[in-house]
């Protein structure tokens, strides 16, 4: 019997971690597969172990696993397999597909455009727009982000997209909105390339409303799932035939 297995970051948010299960339920009802678990990598719960033995549990004999990961940084190239690996061992009979991350996607640049303008309405040559991902020393990741700032720039029409991490890569996210908003000669809107709330979003919207405060015109895009698109790749993802 097919199960699906979807895997989540996990935060310490209750507000980020009751988004995630209900994202994932919002997608639950749009597949078929008879046995679906959602599990976490870590501090949220279920562990992806309990969430793998619960497939099982009602009785999965293949395994898609699909992670609810923007890209592939270290948790998708060396920490989910660790543990898939693991249960692999324990689970011999039990096949196991896992999923590719979302990746630098033109839907998703599409949606993210999409974002910006129902936030700000109209977006001019002067605004400048600050993305700000979660961090990593992977180099594949910076690229990628590199890659998502070129088709920011050509989607929105403005020359002014920057790039900020919330830790492990720099420039950190205060230092890189501080020299927007030095700079910016229009609108500065902030996107934090997150697929749902938590620690992070908080820290980015503390931060936000502090140059608010100062009368400055800043936007706040929101998470990334709020859009349907990442739904709808989800859905992809679970449904779609192997190779």
């Amino acid at each position: 019997m097919k199960a699906i297995l979807y895997i989540g970051h996990g935060t310490r948010s209750k507000k980020g971690a009751d988004e995630a299960k209900a994202f994932i339920a919002r997608v639950s009802e749009r597949v078929t597969v008879p046995i679906q678990e959602i599990s976490f990598l870590e501090l949220t719960e279920p562990s992806i172990e309990v969430g793998f033995s619960l497939c099982v549990q009602k009785g999965a004999t293949e395994i898609t696993v699909v992670p609810l990961f923007l890209l592939a940084a270290g948790h998708i190239k060396q920490d989910i397999p660790n543990v898939l690996d693991s249960l692999s061992m324990a689970y011999p009979d039990i096949s196991i597909n896992v999923k590719d991350p979302f990746g630098v996607q033109g839907a998703i640049l599409d949606a993210v455009a999409e974002l910006v303008r129902e936030t700000v309405g109209t977006v001019v040559q002067q605004d400048q727009v600050l993305i700000v991902g979660r961090g990593s020393s992977d180099p594949d990741t910076l690229a990628d982000f590199d890659l998502i700032a070129a088709g920011l720039k050509e989607r929105l029409g403005i020359k002014g997209v920057s790039v900020s991490y919330l830790a492990a890569a720099e420039p950190r996210f205060q230092e890189g909105l501080r020299t927007v908003m030095e700079t910016a000669e229009g609108k500065v809107i902030v996107i934090p390339y997150l697929l749902f709330s938590g620690l992070l979003i908080a820290e980015v919207t503390a931060e936000i409303r502090k140059w608010s405060k100062l009368g400055r015109e800043i936007y706040h895009t929101g998470i990334l799932s709020s859009h349907r698109v990442i739904e709808d790749m989800v859905v992809a993802r679970a449904t779609e035939r192997e190779n």
